[in-house]
């Protein structure tokens, strides 16, 4: 069995249902883990990598992703919001994980009890917090602590407390019984810039110089995310935040520098998206196509409907975008609709397409390549909006060592992904899933 093979055959060969329709996002896990082997290589030994996997990990599926990373040895793991962090709790997912944005104090009990590390990053929600974690300590969970993070502002300008104000902010925290000091971090603004990030990598390194003063050692450190690394624009401290390089997408502003360059050229997409045809039609000249319309054929054409939409991520910023097929760019056609997007495939050379050509709207086919990037490019966005827009009723499919592991649908995962990303779903698993 290859990836050329038909999608239903590749399912049916790992003994996995038919998709529910007929886009589907891949998702290579041997190529996500060799993205985490590339990332270490350019880091100093002992400096830990925790996975940024917010947004449903950038659209690829969380769980999956989180649960191939861990077998794979990744140090932690980042969320934006707590019930992001609860979803991989839930999965079987057992490696720090820390919540990047504010969490209300409703849910610090089940933070303390599920081992997830909050982030504090405004003086009046510490304060909140800290008293929060005061009165509900003793009755409702005595035994237990709830690891903070604290946020520097070090010039992005939109999250952290001043430094001036972190020393008191990590005595308070070391004050309150019931509560933990479990790492101090910041983010850079422009990780490209050679200028701006030296400025806040000195500012953060004020504030962990005023946290030594006030004899508070608190690790882990972290400043680098993904520009800072690619870029080496930062100091990697004790621990870095990886988002979208993990996941191959290095954006085209960052300049990585010559000790970088060859980890970062082994940096490869780990997600293709891809749709079989709905219907493909010859339409006469003068035919309008999808709402408006807003494209008329100006000759006799071949039309092939995508199973995919604005729902599904396909914005429709992305009317005119290339698609592939048989390896060849063709473009999209009229208005990108709710649940389908038409593509003119007429000066398709060979057979007329039909139904059973598969098409890839990112990815590669045989030798040709359409990179996320490019679409970026084409809606003037950035490619972090392409991927983490990613509908959650887009199939996810996962393959790895050449065989297809297991998919995830609105209605099922399988498998559950609480055992070895090896291991394929067995039947009881496959029963529960599916039930």
């Amino acid at each position: 069995m290859s990836e050329q093979d038909p999608i239903e055959r590749r399912l049916g060969d790992s003994g996995l249902p038919a998709l529910p329709r007929t886009a589907w996002l891949e998702v290579d896990l041997d190529r996500l883990v060799a993205n985490l082997a590339a990332i270490r290589a350019v880091l100093p030994a002992g400096v830990r990598v925790h996975a940024v996997v917010k947004a449903d990990a950038y659209g690829h599926g969380a769980v999956a992703v989180a649960r191939a990373l861990e077998a794979a040895g990744v140090d932690g793991f980042c969320t934006a919001t707590f019930d992001e962090a609860l979803e991989l709790r839930d999965a079987g997912v057992h490696a720090p994980v820390v919540v990047l944005y504010a969490t209300p104090v409703g849910h610090l009990a089940e933070a303390a009890r599920r081992r997830i590390a909050l982030t504090v990053a405004d003086a009046t929600l510490l304060a909140r917090t800290l008293d929060a974690i005061r009165d509900d300590h003793e009755a409702a969970w005595p035994r237990r602590r709830v690891g903070l993070h604290l946020e520097v502002e070090t010039g992005l300008g939109r999250d952290g407390l001043a430094p001036a104000e972190v020393a008191a902010a990590a005595r308070a925290i070391r004050g309150t019984r019931g509560a933990r000091l479990d790492g101090v971090w910041s983010h850079l603004a422009a990780p490209e810039d050679r200028a701006g990030s030296p400025a806040q990598a000195a500012a953060f390194a004020g504030a962990i110089g005023l946290l030594d003063e006030a004899r508070v050692r608190v690790r882990p450190r972290h400043l680098a995310a993904s520009g800072g690394v690619l870029a080496a624009s930062a100091p990697a401290h004790d621990a870095v935040r990886v988002g979208l390089a993990m996941y191959g997408l290095v954006p085209d502003a960052l300049v990585s520098d010559r000790a970088a360059r060859a980890s970062i050229r082994a940096l490869a997409p780990v997600a293709s998206l891809h749709a079989l045809p709905v219907r493909v039609a010859d339409l006469p000249a003068g035919h309008g196509v999808g709402y408006g319309p807003s494209f008329v054929t100006d000759r006799p054409s071949r039309i092939a409907t995508l199973p995919i939409g604005y729902a599904d991520g396909w914005s429709r910023g992305l009317e005119g975008a290339p698609v592939l097929v048989r390896g060849r760019l063709v473009p999209t056609v009229g208005r990108v609709s709710m649940d389908s997007v038409t593509v003119d495939v007429t000066e398709v050379p060979g057979p007329p397409v039909t139904v059973d050509d598969e098409f890839v709207l990112f990815g590669t086919q045989g030798p040709a390549v359409l990179g996320a990037e490019l679409l970026a490019r084409h809606r003037a966005t950035i490619v972090y909006e392409i991927v983490s827009g990613l509908g959650r009723r887009l199939t996810r499919v996962y393959h790895a060592a050449a065989r297809i592991e297991g998919m995830r649908t609105l209605t099922m995962e399988v498998p559950r992904w609480h055992g070895s990303r090896r291991g394929a779903a067995t039947s009881a698993n496959s029963r529960s899933t599916r039930s």
